[in-house]
Order: C-alpha cells, then structure tokens, then sequence
C-alpha cells in the first residue's frame, strides 16, 4: 500500500529530474553560444603586437583564433577555416623554429609580429572591440571550433615542417608557382587550376590613373625612368606572362619591371593586369587579388562548399604534403 505508493512517486520524482534537468537546461541556456573549454597547448609562442613594441607569450591554439579570425572571414565554411588554421599554425611553427633565439631580425626578440608582414593577429578582447555581439557569439565559437577541430595539426613537405605555407585572397582561376613571384621554386607552391572562386568580390578590379599620376608614381620609386606618357600604349609593353597569367616582365619606358615591383608601386591587388588607356588616363584592370601563391582562401571557401575537406584543400594547394600533429614530427 502507502510503502509501494511512496516508492512509485519516488521513482516518478526521480525520472522527472533526470529527464526534466536537461530539458530546463536546453531551455533556459543558449548552449550554441558556450565555448568549448580552453585547453593550454604545450606550445607558447611569442608576437611582438607592432602598435606597442610589446612581445607577448601567447598560448599557440589562442594565438590561431585570433590569426584565423583576422585573415579569414568568419562565414566561412568550417572546412575553409579549418585549412586557414593548419595553415597558421604551421606558419607559427616554421617562424619560431627559425627565428626562436632572437626573434626576427625586423622584430627582434620575437619569431612573429601581429601584422601582414607576417600574420595578422588580434587579441579576443580587440576583436570584441571591433565585431559586433552576434559575430562573437557565431563567428568566434566558429573559429574556435576550426581551431580545435585541427589541433596540432601542421603541413609537412618531405618530413620536414612546410616553412612556406603562402596564401592569398584570391587567383583569379590559377595559383602560381614560387619562383614566378618570389625568388626561388618551392617544390609544394606549384600552379594550380583554382576553380571555385566565383563568390570573390575581387575577382576582377579596375585603378585609373592621369599619365601625370601614373608617370609621378613609378618614377617615384625608380628615379631613372625616361617615359612619354602621351605615347603610353607604345611605351608599356607586357613581355612575359607566367603559368598563373600574372605578369613576370613588362617593360615601361626604358625600364624592364617585375608585375610584383609594378602591383606594389601602383597598389594594384594584383600583377595579373591589363592596360588601356582612356582619354588621360591610364586603366590598369587586375584580375585577382594577392600574391596569387598557394592557397587562394576564396577558392578553399569555393571548395569547402562543394564538400570537400580541410585536408583535402591543403593537399590541392600545397603538392604533396602531409598533415601531421606536431607531436609526430622533429621540431
């Protein structure tokens, strides 16, 4: 009688709290927006943040959210972001594993700065200045989880850590090889074809500029230069094009130019250009933006969305190399 009775409401009460707690809880929290706990890495990395000259010690997976957060957009598919990450990470790696004892020579007592020159890195808190409520509370869980998702994971050529892991916004349709851009051949930075990049705002770009301008400029930084601007079309003459179709040689008046040394002086987005002229002007049309070697992130967003994954995107990027955790290989 009343002993069963008791028991039963017991066991009901009891049912009623282990089934309802989790219920409130889902209910009550928004359980999207809490973070996955923060687990230290055994690795500390140490960025000299350029506003202040001031060298932190960041913990490296902290470090990447901020990395990630500020070289890609955080809409982004997981997977693209998930390759942006193994890319930064083993950039970080490479940059301390070569500069450790002094820091780079451009910023001593650091291997890393927190700007382009060699990745751009904001704190948590700086970016919580700059992003609005909603982006941290769906973009930065995000990244977070790309982050987490990949960690320890870095590129290797050969065994060895990958000590140029190179990226850009975007192709234009083709990547190139290193030593179309840069000095020397990577044996992983070879061109490839980079076919789902059609969501890329700069895809194609125009600069105008008055001969005047354009004159002013390029003789700014090469004071030797005899040009008539008002036989332009005669005086630039494109002489070679690499496999990516950005340009390796133009001539400009009596100066033969790198299609780097020009994209930089006229701060085109990229040395895959054409010229016209129009009235008094001078229009330089680019196609792509970026150095072009690499991975072009708008093509891994492109690839992440038709399903394929971080790894298979390094891979396509990057010529047979593998993905290892740190633990796996000599430091």
């Amino acid at each position: 009688g009343k002993d069963m009775k008791k028991l039963i409401f017991i066991i009901v009460a009891l049912m009623l709290i282990v089934i309802g707690v989790p219920i409130m809880i889902v209910l009550f929290f928004d359980t999207d927006t809490i973070e996955q706990p923060e687990i230290e890495s055994q690795y500390k990395i140490k960025v000299m943040i350029n506003a202040t000259k001031e060298i932190q010690e960041i913990d490296l997976e902290e470090y990447l959210k901020g990395v990630v957060a500020s070289e890609m957009p955080g809409e982004f598919e997981l997977e693209a972001l998930k390759a942006q990450a193994v890319a930064a990470r083993t950039y970080a790696m490479a940059r301390t594993k070569t500069f450790n004892e002094n820091g780079h020579p451009d910023h001593k007592g650091a291997p890393l700065c927190d700007t382009t020159h060699c990745q751009v890195y904001k704190s948590k808190e700086a970016i919580r200045n700059i992003k609005s409520e909603y982006w941290m509370d769906t973009y930065w869980k995000k990244i977070s989880q790309a982050v987490h998702d990949t960690r320890s994971m870095v590129m290797t050529y050969d065994n060895k850590l990958v000590d140029q892991p190179l990226f850009h916004s975007t192709s234009g349709g083709r990547t190139e090889n290193s030593e179309d851009v840069f000095v020397s051949a990577v044996p992983y930075l070879r061109s490839v074809n980079s076919p789902y990049e059609s969501e890329s705002p700069h895809l194609k770009d125009t600069v105008s500029l008055t001969k005047e301008e354009f004159k002013r400029k390029i003789s700014n930084k090469y004071k030797n230069l005899v040009l008539n601007v008002d036989k332009a079309m005669d005086e630039i003459k494109i002489i070679e094009r690499s496999d990516g179709d950005r340009i390796v040689k133009v001539r400009i008046g009596n100066l033969v130019l790198s299609g780097r040394d020009v994209r930089e002086t006229l701060n085109l987005k990229s040395a895959n250009f054409t010229v016209t002229t129009s009235g008094n002007n001078i229009v330089f049309t680019t196609v792509g933006y970026g150095h072009g070697v690499g991975m072009s992130q708008y093509g891994a967003y492109g690839m992440a969305k038709e399903g394929y994954s971080y790894d298979e995107i390094l891979k396509y990027y990057y010529q047979n190399v593998e993905i290892q955790s740190l633990d796996m290989i000599q430091l």
